[in-house]
């Protein structure tokens, strides 16, 4: 279901202009659907709002980005908090601003394009706010542009442990977040045994796939997730999970992603 309607979004946005508080307007067709960082000229966010399917729009603020309406196109300035896959010409990035967090999935971008995706860069990104099972995110096959000669920003994570169970917390989506005197607790595997963690959400998997995991904080317990193509096997925060016991204490650190509540993607963890 998400495939097909991402693709449903792709083509909506093939026919629409995406250019953006731009310097220069680009005309995105299905015969050449483009995401450069080297032929567009630097974004002058002062500039004239564009037309974008029919819309006047300008360069959004995180304030404006959450405000506007499901399936609406959006464009906002953002930077690289990490990258979780690419393939097919498509990315899959983690984003972020001093004012808030973005998830791009599935961006038209070349191999070659991806690699200019290091930490910190900033973009561009040109597409439409959707939303699948609670997770707020830019639909597949919205564009980016690479603003060059702009100051990295790399976010430090927040500590949200204290907003776990609350109204709060998801305002936060998406950031670069902590959590701090986490309990592992025991799930269940196939034979009904007390385990730290399973390959996959129903323990149906093996090495090299998503570990799930769950840990409790004030009596509550929440599931947490290390996203194989985010932090895969060979990875340190892989490795620990998988190393970790029922009872330990953990401090972790990741995106907070949400799918049916929260449920982060966990990029780093000690031992408290």
């Amino acid at each position: 279901m998400k495939k097909i309607f991402a693709v449903v979004l792709a083509l909506s946005l093939l026919v629409a202009l995406a250019a953006c508080g731009g310097k220069t307007e680009t005309e995105v067709t299905t015969e050449a659907p483009v995401a450069t960082g080297t032929e567009a000229e630097p974004v002058d966010t002062a500039a004239t709002p564009s037309d974008v399917a029919g819309q006047k729009l300008a360069v959004m603020t995180h304030d404006e980005y959450v405000a506007a309406e499901l399936d609406s196109p959006v464009c906002v300035e953002t930077y690289v908090q990490a990258k979780q896959s690419w393939w097919d010409n498509k990315a899959t990035v983690y984003c972020q601003s001093p004012d808030g967090a973005y998830f791009a999935y599935n961006m038209v971008c070349s191999e070659e394009d991806y690699a200019k995706l290091e930490l910190g860069t900033k973009i561009q990104i040109v597409g439409y706010k959707t939303e699948w099972s609670g997770e707020v995110e830019i639909a597949e096959g919205a564009t980016f542009t690479v603003l060059e000669g702009e100051e990295p920003y790399i976010a430090e994570p927040l500590d949200v442990t204290d907003l776990l169970g609350t109204d709060e917390l998801i305002q936060h989506q998406n950031e670069f977040v902590k959590f701090t005197g986490m309990t592992v607790e025991a799930k269940k595997d196939a034979d009904g045994n007390d385990v730290a963690f399973l390959y996959k959400y129903d323990g149906s998997g093996t090495e090299g796939d998503d570990l799930y995991f769950d840990v409790s904080y004030n009596g509550q317990t929440y599931t947490f997730t290390v996203e194989s193509y985010l932090t895969g096997l060979g990875t340190n925060v892989y490795d620990q999970v998988r190393e970790m016991k029922v009872g330990d204490t953990v401090d972790l650190q990741g995106f907070l992603y949400w799918y049916e509540g929260v449920n982060p993607h966990i990029t780093a963890m000690l031992l408290g």
